[in-house]
């Protein structure tokens, strides 16, 4: 019989149960005790559900109360000094390296101030993980037994799991050099880390653990000769210790036959690659493997919510065990549950007939067992006759198609998406209608979303608010935004995004095309979870969405107000996009949907608009090539035909967050001023690479993700670093990103802070003057 398998589970809770316990545990509110016994409960409900489902092969410590690279960096002593010295319990150093910690002295512990790691995208996914930073004098050791200790949990539960741990070549690969020690490659640290590697496995044997799953998704990337090598180096070093659990080596996110000779020399038991998002590399795969190893086929999506094609599914399947045999076939998800809702049953607004298009990762469960016992030869027939009248819906339905929008997309001409201007004679007319100063300041956009704001909009959603006194509502708290925007006197304000539930969210909601759900909740990063929209159809925008709001903010200040949109790009990737149609294509919808927008804040007299643009890189193909090439020129395109139809005056912003950018990317946008997230960059050469960016930027200065408070005296060394490769004229002064999970106390210190050093700076550079 052909085995099912699951890479990993949502470790979030169905009701959100870690977020509210974590976010609790960090307000002091609740103990270690209590935030572990959450965890063990919901990774309790996690097996038994799996096991209740019938699959096979489950995953244990797929859990984390922030995140699973973090987590090994914590186990392998992955830990910088900075956050040894204050005799931290293991728990708080995780939180530190991943959120930075501040607080004062007390009778029982010393004062803390410490930053957080640098955090970005796992491959072109939404969810983030906090990147290993390695130093010369990183000493490799177990530093606890996490894995050990949930695969021997699971076991007293009378469950049997295949603990999954990331591999070594990608723990490196996805690491960088601390910055004491710039010089450093990481991968040339592959010989003190496999040591380690294998007493961890060692340790899992000696627990009963039969197998692992050894997660290197690296595999899929554009490899450098020497981390290609490093593949052989590692798994002959496993092969070579007696005793070790069996390794599957699992690859996800895109296809692995460019670096398919790695692949063919590591001797592990079986290989996962994702069917889902290379179908094409079957063939391939199969040829590279060696006749006793097995091969796991990821035939459900584990990226995406939309219900499988059973049978398609199990033709790939029955692909692979036409010429391998059913015994060295295993049926799987693509890749972990983890970036899928946890459960549809939660879902009570949604239509039954869009309902019937999902599939959440507890269904997902039952998605596999149904197409590994199909090729089994075991009778799945009513559930195969569900699903495939459930596919034919779908591929049917009138709400996926409106031939308006279809046709306005074929009337796109390159004119569409160019300014009327070049950037260096728009901002000659900027400078003369906006009179700023040197070094401006301004914020990315929202600010502190309180309880007070949550309650209002929950009362409002539930009609226990009316629309009057809701509107009134919302319009005290962005006044409160914008006087203290005055009082602290920085220059472009913002209207603070009171209204807005998330920064995709609010717009799929007034955008037609989007379905959405209550309870849809995915993890982005640490506690920040988001419900994605989910494009069901063509997208058109039927009315003004954020006019209102910009507006009245305009109207009660003489500084210029920014109006404030989600970009083309980013309302794609946070959502779950449609695969009936190309994501080009829905992008050039979005940007038609957005150019709306934007000449309507226009028209209203808003005339400083920023496009935020943080998936950007997120949507680049994983490998440079044909596929990359035209992704660069469809992004860029959706971004211009959305700012393109303005005035010369009107100045368009944008922002991008937590990925590796590239400047040239960036620049095919041609927007006015764009802010770049710096803060936790420590690296020179990040500075280089944006400092012949021919338009404006502001490199961020602040972690909004960290609860700590930079000084003033912060703030002006890191201007200082800055302006050492980057132009004065160009530089404008912002925080990383948006302040929406920050409390008030610490946003008013550390935007007073920030503004202290642009004017600290500004009177520099007039005396020099």
């Amino acid at each position: 019989m052909v085995q099912s398998s699951v890479l990993g589970f949502p470790r979030i809770g169905a009701q959100r149960e870690l977020k509210k316990t974590t976010e609790a545990y960090w307000s002091g509110k609740v103990g270690k005790d209590e935030l572990f016994k959450v965890g063990k409960e919901i990774r309790a409900t996690n097996w038994k559900l799996q096991q209740a489902a019938g699959v096979d092969v489950i995953a244990s410590n797929d859990f984390s109360y922030y995140d699973q690279v973090l987590d090994l960096s914590l186990l392998f002593n992955v830990i910088p000094d900075r956050y040894t010295k204050y005799e931290l319990e293991p728990i708080d150093v995780l939180f530190a390296m991943g959120r930075g910690l501040q607080r004062k002295a007390t009778e029982t512990s010393k004062a803390v101030d410490v930053t957080a790691l640098e955090m970005v995208k796992w491959f072109d996914s939404n969810y983030h993980y906090v990147r290993p930073t390695f130093s010369k004098t990183t000493q490799f050791k177990l530093n606890g037994s996490k894995p050990v200790d949930e695969y021997l949990e699971a076991k007293e539960l009378g469950v049997e799991t295949r603990p999954v741990v990331l591999g070594p070549v990608s723990y490196l690969f996805l690491g960088k050099a601390d910055k004491d020690s710039l010089d450093l490659e990481p991968i040339t640290l592959l010989d003190q880390i496999l040591p380690v590697y294998a007493e961890l496995l060692e340790k899992l044997a000696a627990a009963g653990a039969k197998s692992v799953q050894i997660d290197e998704p690296v595999l899929v990337l554009d490899l450098p000769q020497p981390v290609q090598a490093a593949f052989k180096t590692a798994y002959e070093f496993f092969a070579a210790k007696s005793g070790l659990p069996e390794i599957t080596l699992a690859t996800y996110f895109g296809t692995v036959i460019p670096n398919i000779e790695a692949v063919k020399s590591a001797p592990v038991a079986a290989i996962h690659v994702d069917l889902v998002r290379a179908p094409e590399q079957l063939e391939g795969v199969i040829a590279a493997l060696k006749p006793e190893q097995k091969l796991s086929v990821g035939v459900i999506d584990g990226r995406n919510i939309w219900k499988a094609d059973a049978a398609a599914a199990s033709a790939i399947a029955q692909a692979a065990i036409s010429k391998l045999g059913a015994d060295r076939v295993v049926v799987a998800t693509s890749s972990s549950l983890l970036h899928t809702p946890v459960d549809l049953n939660n879902e009570k607004k949604l239509s039954a007939e869009i309902k019937d298009f999902f599939s959440f990762a507890t269904q997902k469960l039952d998605e596999v067992v149904v197409v590994a016992k199909n090729v089994s030869g075991e009778d799945v027939s009513e559930a195969l006759a569900a699903n495939a009248a459930s596919v034919k819906a779908r591929a049917e339905s009138s709400i996926t198609n409106d031939a308006a929008v279809k046709q306005r997309v074929t009337e796109i001409t390159d004119k569409l998406g160019r300014r009327a201007s070049p950037f260096v004679e728009r901002i000659q007319e900027q400078e003369k209608v906006y009179k700023l100063p040197l070094f401006p300041t301004t914020t990315i956009g929202s600010f502190p979303q309180t309880k007070d704001i949550r309650i209002n909009r929950n009362k409002f959603a539930k009609g226990e608010l009316s629309p009057e006194a809701y509107e009134k509502f919302i319009e005290s708290e962005i006044e409160k935004v914008v006087r203290f925007q005055e009082e602290i006197d920085l220059d472009v304000l913002v209207h603070g995004e009171p209204e807005r539930n998330d920064m995709v969210q609010y717009f799929g909601e007034q955008l037609k095309g989007f379905a959405f759900t209550t309870n849809g909740w995915v993890q982005s990063y640490g506690s920040r979870y988001v419900r994605p929209p989910i494009i069901v159809g063509d997208v058109s925008r039927p009315a003004p969405m954020t006019v209102k709001e910009s507006v009245y903010a305009q109207s009660i200040t003489t500084k210029p107000m920014k109006g404030m949109l989600s970009g083309p790009i980013t309302i794609l990737r946070w959502s779950f996009p449609r695969v009936d149609v190309s994501q080009k294509t829905q992008a050039l919808q979005l940007g038609l949907a957005l150019r709306d927008e934007v000449n309507d804040l226009e028209a209203a007299g808003i005339t400083v608009i920023q496009v935020d643009e943080p998936a950007l890189r997120e949507g680049l193909p994983l490998r440079d090539g044909a596929e990359r090439q035209d992704y660069y020129q469809w992004a860029a395109e959706s971004f211009r035909i959305a700012t393109a139809g303005v005035k010369n005056t009107t100045q368009i912003h944008s922002h991008f967050c937590y990925s590796d950018l590239d400047p040239n990317h960036i620049k095919a946008l041609d927007a006015d001023v764009v802010s770049i997230e710096f803060s936790k960059k420590d690296d020179p050469n990040y500075i280089r690479e944006f400092s012949d960016y021919p338009n404006h930027a502001g490199l961020g200065l602040f972690d909004i993700h960290s609860p700590r408070i930079p000084s003033k005296e912060e703030f002006i060394q890191k201007i200082a670093t800055i302006l050492e490769v980057y132009p004065t004229e160009k530089f404008w002064v912002n925080p990383d990103c948006g302040l929406k999970t920050r409390g008030w106390e610490e946003t008013k210190a550390s935007l007073t802070n920030m503004v202290a050093a642009a004017k600290y700076y500004r009177e520099k550079y007039a005396k020099k003057d």
